[in-house]
């Protein structure tokens, strides 16, 4: 996003109760979640602060490797949004910083978890359970019964009708590889991926671009969050949201202070921001249908009900890891993302 600094640099900021005031000044910020949601948040918060935000948005795995990248000489301050994994091994990785916001105490066990893990190097910002989203008349038309399990995807029929993410480039896909493993074992899951992969049209760089191209027609099905597919749904297109039948794995998003940032104080500053009530709920304000982290939030009414699907007890820890999504990531490169090619 391209910013408009403001004639107030300087103005002060109150983020919320306990929460200290500070100058602002400059701020970079890579945003992993919906573009609309990173322009709002970045608005918003230079109409409160006074800040000149300069605002990218990236994929999970990208945003990853531009911060490792540029590790010697660090360009962004924060990393808001995007799966949790990656945060989790950019923490393992020591490319973000350990921070106890005043805001923890407000957020939900879940989101404490995740910056628990991590020794306090990221937190929750929101979460969403993984499934898929298919266009209704594309399916219809051609005599295909919606799948509702993991194993529906195989159906022959479906060929040429799935469209995913490349989990090296997508938090959402990594998501998909590791809920895989997990519910099935490493060998059966590679075995799923390569006889899905006969089914799958393209991977692609985003990890919620499967669900649009489902909703304009250009595929039948798109694997992503749910709250993405429902986001489609929501905006009139023919698109019918699954949380698979066998169980399924779910994100928490999250956000990291970027170690070395050029703006360190200002970044504090949005951070805790961004765990308020008043920032989390402009998520349902540009239609994302995530789950706020902040227990004072208020839940989308259309957003998916964790409570109503089978989630796996993924395991943040492993999955997030340095070893264990390095080793996943290049095996999917040798066996599935070499069959695709």
């Amino acid at each position: 996003m391209k910013s408009i600094k403001t004639a107030l640099l300087g103005a002060t900021l109150i983020v919320g109760a306990g929460a200290s005031a500070a100058s602002a000044d400059e701020l970079n910020v890579i945003c992993s979640a919906d573009n609309a949601l990173c322009e709002k948040l970045a608005a918003k918060f230079e109409e409160k602060s006074g800040a000149d935000v300069s605002m990218i948005r990236l994929s999970s795995g990208e945003a990853y490797a531009k911060i490792r990248a540029e590790a010697r000489n660090p360009q962004t301050d924060v990393w808001w949004g995007g799966t949790g994994d990656p945060h989790l091994q950019a923490a393992n990785d020591q490319l973000s910083v350990a921070y106890k916001s005043p805001m923890l105490e407000e957020l939900l066990p879940w989101a404490v978890a995740q910056a628990e893990t991590s020794n306090y190097r990221t937190v929750g910002v929101y979460s969403g359970a993984l499934g898929w989203g298919y266009n209704k008349e594309i399916l219809a038309e051609k005599g295909i019964e919606g799948p509702k399990c993991w194993s529906d995807l195989l159906n022959p029929a479906l060929k040429g009708e799935i469209s995913i993410a490349d989990p090296n480039s997508s938090g959402t896909a990594y998501t998909a590889l590791a809920t895989l493993v997990q519910l099935m074992g490493e060998e059966e899951a590679f075995k799923y991926l390569l006889a899905l992969g006969k089914n799958v049209s393209q991977y692609t760089k985003s990890g919620s671009a499967p669900v649009k191209a489902a909703a304009r027609g250009e595929a039948g099905l798109g694997i992503v969050f749910m709250h993405d597919a429902v986001k489609q749904a929501e905006a009139g297109f023919p698109i019918e949201v699954v949380a698979p039948c066998e169980g399924t794995g779910y994100e928490i998003g999250s956000m990291s202070l970027i170690d070395g940032a050029p703006n360190p104080d200002t970044a504090k500053v949005f951070y805790d921001w961004v765990l308020t009530p008043e920032a989390q709920n402009l998520m349902a304000e540009t239609g994302s249908y995530q789950i706020p982290s902040n227990k004072g939030s208020t839940q989308p009414e259309a957003a998916p009900k964790l409570e109503n699907v089978r989630l796996i007890d993924y395991d943040f820890a492993e999955y997030g890891s340095s070893d264990r999504r390095r080793n996943l990531l290049a095996r999917w490169d040798m066996e599935v993302g070499a069959a695709a090619n």
